[in-house]
Order: structure tokens, then sequence, then C-alpha cells
């Protein structure tokens, strides 16, 4: 049964309306539902209902809760996830796959190696295509939130902001190449449910020394085993490590 999201919190006693231009049409033309058909409903509260079609009219279709669903997909964690940009096909595969692995938020930064340039007269286009790669993954993975996306124009903007995260983290590929292991590992351990997890990680030319050294003191810098990732993969392989931690053996 096809999900969809609905941007209020649950109400048995209520009926509600799917609105989205796209979550109409797919309901309508690729699923061709009618009234009576079922789906699922994912609500604000992380609540998900199974659903009645009530209605379907040009523009909206409405649905009655008929049977609350227990389901749990989160991660215990919030983890942000900020990536240098990269080439726009990888970077849309990035954040596809990372909601899919439980990322909560993402942040796309150029750095000093980044090929890729963002002209500000299309960061709206940009943010518009990314959140919807992102609401179609997060359907697909039975996800109970819809991960969010911001972009800023450099790093010392996330520096600004690094008070609000119970740890920071940087990918840092000398560390992969000195043989570091450790550190992700006992942080990854040391994570306590619902703590704030800001991962940074570079462009397809990695991260300058001068961006490194910005976090001295103020970031942990952990390598992610003895290969050499790409930008697109390296997020990949830390939420599959939180997740092997908190979801199998946590």
């Amino acid at each position: 049964m096809q999900r969809y999201f609905i941007h209020q919190n649950a109400d048995e006693n209520q009926r509600f309306f799917i609105k989205d231009e796209n979550d109409v049409h797919h309901i309508k033309n690729v699923m061709r539902n009618s009234v009576g058909n079922q789906i699922i409903v994912t609500f604000n509260d992380e609540k998900v209902y199974e659903c009645q079609i009530t209605q379907i009219e040009e523009g909206l279709i409405e649905v009655s809760l008929t049977k609350q669903l227990e389901t749990e997909t989160e991660l215990p964690l919030d983890i942000t996830v900020c990536s240098g940009l990269i080439k726009a096909d990888k970077y849309e595969w990035l954040v596809q796959k990372a909601t899919e692995l439980g990322a909560n938020h993402f942040i796309a930064t150029e750095m000093e190696r980044s090929v890729v340039k963002l002209n500000s007269n299309k960061v709206t286009k940009k943010l518009q295509r990314w959140e919807k790669i992102i609401k179609e993954a997060a359907e697909q993975s039975y996800r109970l939130t819809i991960p969010t996306i911001d972009y800023v124009s450099n790093l010392k903007q996330i520096y600004d902001r690094i008070n609000e995260y119970d740890y920071v983290l940087i990918a840092y590929e000398d560390a992969a190449k000195r043989g570091e292991k450790s550190t992700l590992k006992q942080l990854i351990k040391q994570f306590n449910n619902y703590d704030r997890v800001l991962v940074i990680f570079g462009p397809e030319g990695g991260l300058s020394e001068k961006e490194i050294n910005m976090f001295t003191n103020k970031a942990y810098q952990v390598g992610l085993g003895p290969r050499i990732l790409r930008a697109e993969t390296a997020p990949l392989y830390f939420l599959s490590a939180v997740s092997f931690e908190k979801d199998l053996t946590g």
C-alpha cells in the first residue's frame, strides 16, 4: 500500500485532505485509486494510519482514518549531514539514499575545493528539487518524518551553528590514510538517544587544511575505514555504521 505524508497531527474523529499536487496526481493517475480504496498516511506526530479514500476531487483527496499502524523506523538520533557541493546527479543520489538510511537533516554548502558552484538565483529551484527527492525517499522507506534540507554559502556559517549539536564530526581523508580506526566506533557507542549529531563531509576534492583547522578543538576527526570513499558514498558509510550499532545491536 502506498504511503503519503499529511502535515497535521492525527485525529481519529476528523477527516483529512491530501492537497499536495504531486501526491494527488500519484493517487489518482499513477496508482489509479478510487473512492473506497486504502492508502497509508503518516502524520506530523509520527503516527501512521491506514486510511480510506472518501472523496476524490480536482486538486484534493479526502481520507478518513480506519486503523492505526504500529511502526518504528527512525534512528534514535538526530543526524545532520553537511556535504560540500558535488555534481547534481551525485548529490541527488546522496540525499535519496541517506534519507533511506535515516538522516534527519541535510546542509549543502560550498567549500574551497567544490567544483560545483550554486548561483543565488538557482538556490530555490535546487532546494525544491532536493525536497521532492527526499520526500519520495521518505515515503518509499517508511520514514516517520521527512528530512529537511538547507543551503549555506560557506562552511563558516556551519561553524557558527555548531553549539546546536551534541557532537560534531568531520570525515577526514587524511585520518583514514593514517590508519585511524577507533574514533568513529567509540563515538557511535557514546551517542545517546536523541543526541543531535552533525557530520561534515568534503566535496570531490576533499576538505582543505584551512577548513579542517577551523574546527580544531570543536569537532572529532574520524576515519571511515581503510578505503578512500567518494564524496557521495562517505555519508552512507557513516549512516550504515550508526544503523548497525543502534538498530541491530543497540
